[in-house]
């Protein structure tokens, strides 16, 4: 009854740290989903790391379309990035910011939007759009599922990928890196 994202992201982050995820499932038993991960002998210690993160990263008074369709996310990342002191237009669809944009056109610096959104307009397919219309907007794409899964194609060069779920700095580090780098 879900999306599968959260499986999806499981699975990405699994992978990332050289792992791998075993499923067995049963017919009226349930599911069990078990997740290896290799052993680290080495100590980590990133509490300084974190502490400064927050202050390491530069905001901005740009101003950011933010497209998701999950409310709690779309919620989340509007908090985040205006802790940054962006400026933040929300909309949960491709069709809804499509009308945001053409409310508030020329003020938009980035797209913030979600590869993966219902109502037959995808985060790529709007980017396409808002593009044609402002040839400089920057774009940064999120998803649950990894980078590899959603494919590397022409349409990705130019913009930024965000894999989901994201630390709040991380974020607003990609945010800042997307608005700093030249056309």
């Amino acid at each position: 009854k879900g999306t599968g994202l959260g499986l999806a992201t499981v699975y990405g982050i699994v992978r990332q740290h050289q792992g791998w995820v075993e499923v067995a499932s049963e017919i009226g038993v349930g599911t069990t989903f078990r997740v290896f991960l290799p052993l680290c002998d080495k100590p980590v210690d990133n509490a300084g790391e974190k502490s400064n993160t927050r202050h390491a990263v530069r905001g901005g008074r740009e101003t950011i379309l933010l497209v998701e369709d999950e409310p709690v996310l779309r919620e989340l990342a509007r908090v985040i990035l205006q802790d940054y002191d962006y400026k933040v237009i929300e909309a949960s669809t491709g069709h809804e910011a499509l009308a945001v944009w053409d409310q508030h056109a020329g003020q938009i610096d980035l797209l913030l939007t979600d590869m993966v959104m219902p109502e037959g307009m995808s985060g790529r397919e709007l980017a396409e759009k808002l593009k044609a219309r402002k040839p400089d907007l920057r774009i940064i794409y999120t998803s649950g599922y990894s980078a590899d899964i959603m494919g590397q194609d022409a349409s990705l060069r130019d913009s930024m990928f965000l894999q989901k779920p994201y630390a709040p700095p991380k974020l607003a580090e990609v945010v800042r890196e997307c608005l700093d780098v030249a056309a």
